[in-house]
């Protein structure tokens, strides 16, 4: 993760000028970019929290920015307690650094009782109980999954300002997986509303929405506001919605005093309601900005840049047009590597080894990261690392500051820190690291850890991340005292900025982002997971890939992605590699040498049970003409979105026939044919046995089995055990399956549960 050992207490700039020194040409260009609306178009790893707080700071030093009249909004409270810390180093005190609902909040707050009168209705924390509660209203009983995608589902409405009836329609523009009936989620989200208004609440969507309310109906509110702050900076602009669109136009009124830095190609959070369309289209809305590319990475070796770029290089889209190509500013380090395994818990179990070996090499656990698509992944990998003796943190998990140790070690340091000099425990201990382990002994730290892993080790390390704190505050300022400490941690506290911990990182990849680490283990890279299963949609696909971009984006040095054939030790491995790294990995059908890389370098590993690599056709839509990915599609030999020729009457006879076969077999019916597969008979109409093994799913052994029968439907003929033409027998319909799972080959269906996992 990002260093903070070295610019704890650093010198402040003696001048504006000297506020500029260190920066690369673009970033100066940004820095000193203070007049009218600015766009800064940042590859990861280019600095640009580093060229945002730098042009904030010069404007602040040369008097063009009243500190007071500047807001500098971001996504994260962690992400704006490190911008308000890297502005008081820059001399810059004063700037309000914030997040888009700390902004609002206080705005709200502040102008409610004038504005409407009385005190502001309670926020709410956690909306889930309320969310259950207005399911049962509707006499709907929601499991734990579906209770967290439907308030998801009621956010993402929200935040793209659409009401309860309008949901429906919605939802259905945007392709939205739907975890419930749309008018099932409609009626749930109206009687949530119901419910907040009954019992006088708020949450952190209303918050943006009153805000953005009282802003429009009482001009006088949002000309105080304006007069307030002049100059606004947004940060991660690719991932602004709709809503916080709406209230940062209020905020400016008619000016452009503006400056917004982001990257299209990590726009990942589409599902929040976030579109990069705001940053793409900000020169349309302010044709005489000045457009500033960050492209200088400073983050990764050019093997892992060369990786980066080579992602999108075959991305498609909006989005894909506006990428920028990143150039690595570091030495030379290892080629990326890649492995297959049989299973995933042998993937788990030899990423723990590679991980035990690194550490000890001299790498740092906190320097080393396991990535994963869904949260549901990390359970294996907690076993593996916990059986190979490898301490771990799980980031999303509980907050650092709101652990008990945490807390009660709070307490402690407070109350030695009053007590000073007649604190007996400070008696014997010399200096701020010191004072620091002889408190927190009262916790229960001890210079050496507790044997193995588990909750024993977890407190452990929380509190030997206090201690190495308080060492770098000695380091970076000798002189800090034990008071001075404890300010430091309400600082980070408020700011949810927690010092490292040393153990290995496990992460999804939406809450990666904006970390970074020396080295990263992509892990589970296989179709249905990355791409994940229910992103159907070309839109849906490209930001799966962004979502690789960005993990591949984390490493710094040592990058290793690797994939699972099965889910489970003996299961049927219907999994091939993730479709995004073909033509990038090694041995892939359409992989092109690097120039003067040796053949091979950053070769495939492979599992316990080495198989051959795998290649798969190139098929291409028989419409359209667009190259086919998704393993139903390549069964149609079309899109999904194309139009269709299929013969709905013999379609309807083969699902009447293979209700029949699956009977007399006793086998559930996709055992026979999946819908997909009877869906491209019935539009091809084959009309002998080559033309029927030609279709995806048609099997040498399924032809010797069915084919006769298959081939004499397609004819148009009756064969024994079908109605006659004319009766009234409805076919069966089959077990639903999704597209390419059972044993006509394909992907495997995904588990029940693997949904996106909020970051």
């Amino acid at each position: 993760m990002t260093a903070t050992h070295s610019t704890l207490f650093p010198p402040v700039p003696d001048t504006a000028d000297a506020v500029l020194d260190g920066l690369d040409p673009e970033q100066r260009e940004v820095a000193t970019a203070l007049h009218g609306p600015v766009c800064v178009l940042a590859g990861a790893g280019t600095g640009k929290t580093r060229a945002i707080t730098h042009r904030i700071a010069y404007g602040v030093r040369s008097g063009v920015l009243p500190p007071a009249a500047v807001l500098a909004v971001t996504f994260t409270n962690r992400a704006a307690g490190e911008m308000r810390g890297r502005l008081r180093q820059l001399g810059a005190d004063g700037v309000q650094a914030r997040t888009f609902h700390s902004a609002a909040l206080r705005q709200l707050q502040y102008f409610w009782p004038r504005a409407v009168g009385g005190e502001l209705p309670q926020l709410v924390d956690r909306k889930a109980s309320l969310v259950a509660e207005a399911a049962t209203r509707t006499g709907l009983r929601l499991d734990r999954a579906e209770l967290r995608d439907v308030t998801s589902e009621i956010e993402w409405a929200k935040v793209t300002q659409i009401i309860p009836d309008d949901y429906p329609a919605a939802a259905a523009r945007a392709a939205r997986q739907l975890p419930r009936d749309a008018a099932e989620t409609s009626g749930v989200y109206a009687a949530y509303e119901d419910l907040k208004r009954e019992t006088g609440r708020i949450d952190f969507e209303d918050v943006l929405l009153l805000t953005v309310g009282i802003l429009q109906d009482r001009p006088d509110v949002a000309e105080r506001v304006r007069a307030q702050y002049q100059h606004f900076v947004v940060d991660e602009y690719q991932d602004v919605s709709p809503l916080q669109q709406r209230l940062l136009e209020l905020w400016l009124g008619e000016r452009d005093t503006l400056c917004v830095v982001g990257d299209a190609s990590q726009t990942i959070y589409s599902f929040t309601g976030a579109s990069p369309d705001h940053l793409l289209d900000f020169r349309t809305r302010h044709p005489a900005a000045t457009v500033v590319r960050l492209v200088r990475d400073y983050r990764s070796t050019p093997q892992v840049v060369h990786l980066a770029n080579g992602l999108l290089a075959h991305a498609t889209g909006r989005a894909a047009q506006h990428r920028l190509e990143l150039v690595s500013q570091r030495e030379p380090g290892p080629e990326p590597t890649y492995a297959e395994y049989t299973d995933e818990p042998g993937e788990a179990q030899d990423t723990a080894r590679h991980i035990r070996d690194l550490i000890a090499s001299g790498v740092p656990a906190s320097q080393i990261a396991i990535l994963y698509r869904i949260n549901a992944q990390s359970e294996v990998y907690e076993q593996a690392l916990t059986d190979a003796g490898v301490p771990y943190q799980v980031h999303g998990a509980e907050r650092f500051f709101d652990r008990p140790e945490i807390r009660q070690a709070g307490v402690l340091l407070r109350g030695a820190a009053r007590a000073g000099a007649n604190d007996p425990r400070l008696a014997a201990a010399e200096g701020l690291a010191a004072q620091v382990r002889a408190v927190l002994g009262g916790a229960g730290w001890e210079p050496r850890p507790p044997a193995g892993s588990g909750t024993a080790r977890d407190r452990w390390e929380s509190l030997a991340a206090l201690v190495r704190l308080a060492e770098e505050v000695a380091k970076a300022r000798p002189s800090a005292t034990l008071t001075d400490f404890v300010a430091e941690l309400s600082q980070r506290a408020a700011a949810q900025h927690a010092p490292t911990v040393e153990g290995v990182t496990l992460a999804s990849l939406h809450a990666a982002k904006g970390l970074e680490w020396d080295a990263v283990f992509l892990v589970g890279l296989a179709d249905g997971v990355l791409p994940i299963s229910h992103a159907r949609t070309p839109a849906q696909v490209e930001e799966e890939r962004r979502l690789l971009y960005v993990g591949v984006t984390r490493a710094r040095r040592l990058l290793r992605l690797s994939w699972p054939l099965a889910r489970t030790p003996g299961g049927r491995p219907p999994r091939e590699p993730s479709r995004f790294l073909a033509g990038l990995r090694p041995g892939s059908a359409a992989a092109h040498p690097r120039p003067g890389t040796a053949p091979g370098s950053g070769g495939v590993e492979r599992g316990p049970v080495p198989r051959p690599a795998r290649r798969r056709s190139v098929v291409r839509c028989r419409v359209c003409g667009r190259t086919l990915t998704d393993a139903g599609e390549v069964k149609l030999t079309r899109c999904e979105s194309c139009p269709s020729d299929l013969d709905e009457e013999l379609y309807e006879r083969l699902r009447a026939w293979r209700a029949r076969q699956g009977r007399l077999i006793g086998q559930p019916e996709y055992c026979v044919f999946t819908d997909k597969t009877l869906m491209a008979i019935a539009e091809a109409v084959p009309g002998d046995a080559s033309g029927l093994r030609a279709i995806a799913g048609v099997t040498a052994r399924k032809i010797r089995a069915f084919g006769p029968e298959v081939l004499a439907l397609c004819a148009g003929e009756t064969i024994g055990g079908e109605p006659d033409a004319g009766t009234d027998a409805a076919a069966p319909t089959g077990t639903e399956v999704k597209p390419g799972a059972g044993p006509d080959g394909g992907q495997g269906a995904e588990p029940a549960g693997q949904d996106e996992d909020a970051a």
